[in-house]
């Protein structure tokens, strides 16, 4: 329901547009209802329904993987990959480091801003991907744990 106020030679009008349907149109004018019809069809304007896809995050390499185990199952190699893009500034681990959850791996810069790569899991470092300077992008695998 639209509402209005109208003034018309001095005289105040408040007038609610209650229903409208094809040509005519059921207002309150000062409280009194009327049926108003108009000489043309007036064209009602539909908002369009917005249908979203699912989304994948593009570092899913296969979105069909489980990404989690359970804890008492044998954990395999897995790969720490870049969050945004951006440079890699310093690579705090090598070939062969033993790490754990929560290990500092790599600090990357993006968007001016250092941010630090942590590790999501433990095991035995079986290779880095990258170097000092190397520019990556989102999704690159960096490091990959045994």
């Amino acid at each position: 329901m639209k509402k209005y106020s109208f003034t018309i030679n001095g005289n105040q009008y408040n007038v609610a547009v209650n229903n409208v349907e094809d040509n005519v149109a059921e207002v309150e004018v000062n409280g009194l209802n009327y049926s108003v019809e108009f000489d043309r069809t007036i064209e009602t304007t539909k908002t369009p329904k917005l249908v979203r896809t699912t989304v994948v995050p593009s570092t899913d390499i296969t979105p069909s993987e489980k990404k989690t185990s359970s804890p008492s199952g044998p954990k395999g190699a897995g790969f720490v990959k870049s969050p945004l893009p951006g440079t890699i500034l310093e690579v705090h681990v090598m070939v062969g480091d033993l790490v754990k959850s929560g290990d500092k791996l790599i600090t990357l810069e993006a968007m001016k801003m250092e941010n630090i790569i942590n590790s999501d899991k433990g095991g035995k470092v079986a290779s880095v991907k990258v170097k000092k300077g190397d520019p990556v992008m989102e999704g690159d695998i960096l490091i990959e744990i045994a």
